[in-house]
């Protein structure tokens, strides 16, 4: 794994000190005393056979590296030992990737009402595999980062990666609070699906707008719930079998906590009721999805008797 391309840039741009920190941080994160499937993975990267790539897509549903592989068994059971693929699709010359999530819908809902990504640094905070990032690469910007702490996530980054072999992305094992603080270099920052996870929404909101430069345009995608300001659903235990979801705000009252945060321009521009084409149980993430999360009974309730997962997408600038 190297980062000289990404490291070089945070240097010139003066966080040396940061860069510093970051070669202790992966080491320790790659490590095979921290996770007892490391092994496990570090052997899937290390089994990855070769493919005669002719073409790579990025600008589909499915990130696409397209070749011939004379060993699609090695390439199917070194993905496999990768498993739970949560966020893609992705193919490997004939191996298709079905994740859990279909993240292409998201960005289909995203995409269109973005400014523009040419020549940018952009972050995308919890990441997780770094699917966005790929399609962010399509419009040519100068770098990507993704942050994610999961280190099975960043080892699906790893397996694309191996055969793609761009220096302008990068996936790092880090959480927000990892990030310097007030670092004020990124011109567009996506926070997508973590909102609702932070038991501080305003810090969170802080912290992102901290890491943009003026001007720059925060793209947040979070739950929500019908109703207007002021209305806001706190689970009392679980949502959606999820026990680490703690604010679920109207899109007023969203709105209203990125102006308290000092955000300008804030608008609205897609609100959907995650459907089960969007996150199922494949056979790449063979686990309970969203079906099993809803009443079976009434698939606009959780089984808590919640609302069902409803996401506002929400754009807003420093």
């Amino acid at each position: 794994m190297s980062y000289f391309s990404l490291f070089n840039k945070l240097e010139q741009a003066g966080f040396d000190s940061w860069v510093s920190d970051l070669h202790k941080v992966i080491e320790n994160s790659f490590s095979e005393t921290n996770h007892g499937d490391f092994k496990r993975w570090q052997g899937a990267l290390n089994l990855l056979p070769e493919i005669d790539i002719y073409s790579v897509d990025m600008s589909d549903s499915a990130i696409s590296v397209n070749g011939d592989c004379k060993q699609l068994d090695t390439l199917q059971k070194a993905l496999r030992d990768l498993k739970p693929w949560r966020k893609g699709p992705y193919r490997l010359s004939d191996i298709y990737i079905d994740s859990e999530w279909r993240s292409d819908f998201k960005w289909d809902r995203v995409y269109p009402h973005l400014a523009a990504l040419t020549q940018c640094k952009i972050l995308d905070v919890g990441c997780g595999n770094g699917y966005h990032c790929w399609r962010m690469l399509n419009d040519s910007p100068e770098l990507v980062l993704g942050i994610d702490p999961s280190i099975l996530f960043n080892m699906q980054f790893q397996a694309i990666n191996h055969y793609i072999k761009d220096e302008r992305i990068d996936l790092l094992p880090l959480t927000i609070q990892d990030m310097p603080l007030n670092m004020q270099w990124f011109d567009t920052v996506f926070s997508m699906g973590i909102l609702y996870h932070r038991r501080s929404p305003f810090d969170h909101l802080l912290q992102l707008k901290g890491l943009l430069k003026q001007g720059g345009e925060l793209c947040l995608e979070t739950l929500v719930i019908d109703g207007a300001a002021g209305r806001v659903l706190v689970p009392e235990s679980r949502y959606a079998r999820m026990n680490n979801v703690w604010f679920l705000p109207s899109t007023d009252e969203l709105m209203h906590w990125l102006k308290r945060c000092g955000f300008k321009n804030i608008r609205v521009v897609d609100i959907n009721q995650t459907s089960l084409d969007e996150q199922r149980s494949t056979r790449w993430m063979p686990f309970e999805s969203l079906q099993e999360c809803l009443d079976a009974n009434d698939n606009t309730k959780t089984v808590e008797g919640y609302p069902a997962p409803l996401r506002a997408v929400v754009l807003a600038n420093k």
